[in-house]
């Protein structure tokens, strides 16, 4: 079997769906799965009907019948006429949804996000099942809390695999197009839960997995996986081939190639996974399978932004040992500071972090009371994966570089713009 996965942006209108169709003409459809995202931004929609349901707010109702009309203009796009029984099931579908907000009596936030938030993939999965069959592609609609079993750690469930590769080897059909939801499953007493971060891709990989897929297809907007964000670099290039170790080292260092837990059940049975655009369905794309690291071999650049250098040396000149950097990064934990790069000296310990709950400033004044701190904000922390001179001059250029820092692969650098 083949595993498709559509996110959010290639079903965001009528257009997308009706080219989801499309691609599954050019590259067929039985013996598939798809795994499809939310429409559009639905989810950010969902979360602010979570935060005025929190905050019991007047604008509740109002919240929800947005996220309705969106969805219901795309069936009447689809749909010419208004009594095909989508127009029910997607109804039935918000019913539900309004019957939680009226009932719910858990206060637990992230069990209220889990069963909210899931009606983005339900409802897009509900509209895709129907405008198929309507196209005269026979579907199964899988409800995937049915197969993937979790525990109820609420968003950011840990899959059951003993349980939840017995439900799927057993009871996924064959020779059908299949179409089920990303990012979601159930815990023991049946609650929906979600799966955290690229929590879609990671369901791909879940199913493929249980099924010991012929391969898994992430379709995107892009012609696969590029050796730089096109937005910060000219002359990105496409990568034709990722080796599994290559893509965790990336992902390790901020690319928003494929998510670490996504490509590990893959691994464990050498299912290959390819990225290819949903635009031009036939182009080879960026396969991620055992083999050589990179091809071509070009430098791979990641960028992260709105970063902090923070130096910290000890008042009296004594070393920096163990202790205090057990200390240290046990303060990071605390204040949910992200550490993307280390370096130290005798008397020194540099980190380049993410701030993105806006803490340093309590950090800091802790801190302080132990080590000189000095920091720099706002810098760029670039990673050259494969890294050549030419590369590192590219990045350099017309910065001032605060640090630089080299291994056997792996070139870091933390630049600040020259004013």
């Amino acid at each position: 079997m083949r595993v498709f996965k559509f996110g959010g942006a290639s079903v965001k209108d009528a257009a997308g769906i009706k080219n989801v169709y499309d691609v599954l003409q050019k590259v067929g459809y039985e013996d598939v799965i798809l795994v499809v995202s939310a429409m559009g931004k639905t989810t950010n929609a969902l979360e602010v009907v979570i935060k005025n349901y929190f905050d019991q707010s007047p604008e509740l109702n109002s919240s929800v019948q947005e996220i309705k009309n969106y969805h219901n203009q795309i069936v009447l796009d689809l749909f010419e006429n208004e009594k095909h029984e989508v127009f029910a099931a997607v109804d039935a579908q918000f019913t539900e949804l309004e019957y939680f907000l009226a009932h719910n009596k858990s206060p637990n936030y992230n069990f209220v996000y889990d069963q909210i938030v899931s009606f983005g993939e339900l409802i897009s999965t509900t509209i895709l099942s129907h405008f198929m069959n309507f196209m005269g592609i026979q579907t199964n609609w899988l409800d995937v809390r049915n197969f993937i079993k979790t525990n109820a750690n609420y968003r950011d469930a840990e899959v059951d695999w003993e349980a939840t590769e017995e439900l799927i080897s057993k009871n996924v059909p064959r020779k059908t197009l299949n179409i089920t939801q990303g990012f979601l499953g159930a815990d023991e007493n049946n609650f929906t839960t979600t799966l955290g971060r690229e929590g879609s891709d990671y369901t791909a990989g879940i199913f493929a997995y249980c099924l010991g897929a012929e391969s898994v297809t992430i379709w995107k907007d892009v012609p696969g996986v590029m050796n730089a964000d096109p937005r910060y670099f000219e002359n990105a290039s496409l990568l034709n081939q990722i080796s599994y170790r290559e893509a965790i080292e990336l992902a390790f260092y901020g690319a928003t190639v494929i998510h670490p837990k996504t490509l590990q059940p893959l691994q464990k049975k050498e299912i290959p996974l390819y990225v290819k655009s949903f635009i031009n369905p036939l182009l080879k794309g960026t396969c991620v399978s055992k083999g050589v690291d990179l091809e071509p071999q070009y430098p791979c650049f990641i960028v992260k932004r709105e970063q902090l250098l923070i130096s910290l040396s000890s008042i009296d000149f004594s070393f920096i040992m163990e202790e205090n950097i057990s200390e240290i990064f046990g303060l990071f934990h605390e204040f949910k500071i992200k550490v993307n790069l280390i370096q130290n000296s005798a008397i020194s310990f540099s980190v380049c972090v993410e701030d993105k709950f806006g803490n340093f400033n309590d950090l800091n004044a802790i801190l302080s009371k132990k080590f000189k701190v000095d920091y720099s904000e706002n810098v760029t922390l670039y990673t050259i994966r494969h890294f050549t001179e030419n590369a590192a001059q590219t990045v350099e250029e017309n910065k001032a570089v605060l640090l630089k820092q080299v291994s056997r692969e792996t070139m870091q650098i933390v630049t600040k713009e020259l004013n």
